[in-house]
């Protein structure tokens, strides 16, 4: 690769960025990393009318808490091709616009929408399965290329609202080889004339893309599979320009798809199925709305990009947890692969338990200190450590450690009725309050020896074991399951749990069964 890599990641600020978006972003900044690139980072704000406030913040947030960082982008001053933002750049999209009118590659067009829908119609009576603005329908338009030279300067000289069309020519085969796809080959009778500049004078997609990305000195377009469709015109607009021999390659990435696998992953597959398909919180500055996010709903950015890298790539063996060194070192294009990744939100939970699981006790404990502080409890950093490394093997996100683990700071006000109505009985009873007092004569109090004296107790009364740990557990945290009992032990000390004993043998006495 003898000139040096440089893509880009070119989001529009018309809301928040979907999650397809920042897979986008993730495989284009791997490419750069990887290859000794650059990661350039381009806003799309030709569309005026869908501009959203706070969209363009929002995007620079999503990729601060990724680690995504780009090398230039309309936030740092490192770069030489800028602005980066595409409504900041119209002048030169003017210019070559005019390029394309004087080399006969483009046309003025003056078609109101009442005579375009008109064309439609026609076409549709005559049946034609896709109407469109072509090589063919363009001549019976109102446009310069059916207009006299007079006629065209008139409307011009006259403020008539026109737009500037692509020339697509009428026989011939355009041709690009996709990094994903392999060769894409489609007739220019496939492709209509596309508006290239608007009536307001701001370019379109297609137009300002090209532009752009050649000024920019982009190498490589990476970018979702939706924008196949539009990949042939963009290979015309090169070779027209006169820029075929420095033309990006492609490479469409396969589409993100319902947990099912039936149809593109949608806002509304996502909340049928309950989780979210924005990176973070966004709220909507129009309507009030909040939309869910990731970040808000406890993934670690790590695991969401660990995540978010397997949706249509694979590293080609069986190792699954990546740091984002070890994927930039790992990935290629060539293990993208072509068919569409079904969004199974099951395996960004494991990822997400993965990561939490790795993270050091000490990290682990500044999730709960959080909530526990906001709960008003003081507690030891010692403490919180213990408590998370007993919990961390059950937790999915780090909100959990406060809700699985609340009893480690209160005792308990209620019981699981369940293990109360089934096995709460006389044995329990007695077995309990012999294991309380022989807990307060230990000088020290471990789960090894919390352990061994509740095995010596029941031994002495002739009770088996199974008869009364869960019974056990419910009286010192109210719930039938959890994490190892004689951890919980250990960490609460004798004098809490003997007080957590007597507490549930007084408030159960009632419910002790024949």
């Amino acid at each position: 690769m003898s000139q040096a890599v440089r893509v880009r990641f070119a989001p529009s600020p018309t809301g928040p960025l979907h999650i397809g978006g920042v897979r986008t972003a993730l495989y284009n900044y791997l490419f750069a990393k990887k290859t000794g690139g650059q990661f350039i980072l381009r806003i799309e704000d030709t569309d005026q009318n869908r501009y959203v406030e706070g969209a363009e913040d929002y995007i620079h947030q999503t990729l601060e808490w990724l680690g995504i960082i780009p090398d230039e982008s309309p936030w740092n001053d490192k770069g030489e091709v800028g602005p980066y933002r595409q409504s900041e750049r119209k002048e030169h999209y003017a210019k070559y616009a005019q390029q394309l009118l004087d080399d006969n590659k483009a046309y003025y067009a003056f078609d109101t929408s009442e005579e375009l829908d008109e064309m439609r119609e026609r076409l549709k009576a005559a049946r034609v399965d896709t109407p469109q603005y072509n090589a063919i329908t363009r001549m019976q338009m109102k446009n310069s290329l059916t207009l006299s030279e007079e006629e065209v300067k008139q409307k011009l000289d006259a403020g008539e609202p026109y737009v500037i069309r692509l020339k697509v020519p009428r026989k011939e085969e355009v041709r690009l080889n996709d990094k994903v796809r392999g060769w894409v080959m489609v007739h220019s009778t496939q492709i209509d004339d596309k508006i290239l500049m608007k009536s307001d004078g701001m370019p379109t997609y297609h137009l300002a893309n090209v532009v752009d990305d050649h000024l920019m000195g982009i190498t490589h377009v990476i970018r979702g599979e939706e924008w196949l469709p539009s990949a042939p015109l963009h290979v015309l607009l090169y070779q027209f320009f006169g820029w075929a021999d420095t033309m990006p390659e492609f490479a469409h990435l396969p589409l993100l798809l319902k947990p099912d696998g039936n149809g593109k992953l949608s806002k509304r597959d996502a909340e049928k199925h309950g989780f979210p398909i924005f990176p973070m919180e966004w709220k909507d500055p129009a309507s009030g709305e909040f939309l869910a996010g990731f970040k808000e709903e406890g993934y670690l950015p790590d695991a969401l990009l660990n995540f978010l890298a397997f949706l249509g790539w694979n590293p080609g063996n069986e190792q699954e947890l990546f740091s984002l060194d070890e994927l930039i070192e790992t990935f290629t294009l060539e293990r993208i692969g072509k068919a569409g990744a079904k969004f199974d939100i099951q395996k960004a939970n494991w990822f997400n338990e993965q990561y939490l699981k790795n993270k050091s006790n000490k990290e682990l404990a500044e999730y709960l200190r959080k909530d526990v502080e906001a709960n008003g409890i003081e507690v030891s950093q010692e403490k919180l450590e213990r408590i998370v490394h007993a919990l961390k093997e059950r937790v999915t996100f780090p909100t959990e450690f406060w809700k699985q683990g609340e009893y480690f700071f209160k005792k308990p006000d209620s019981y699981d009725e369940k293990v109360v109505r089934k096995k709460w009985n006389a044995d329990v009873d007695k077995a309990l309050r012999l294991y309380a007092g022989a807990l307060t004569n230990l000088n020290h109090l471990d789960a090894g020896n919390a352990k061994s004296t509740f095995v010596s107790v029941l031994e002495q009364e002739g009770i088996g074991m199974g008869k009364v740990m869960q019974s056990l557990r419910v009286s010192i945290t109210g719930e039938a399951g959890g994490p190892d009992l004689m951890e919980i032990i250990e960490i609460l000390g004798k004098e809490e749990i003997t007080e957590r004993i007597q507490l549930a043998l007084d408030k159960l006495k009632d419910q002790i069964s024949e």
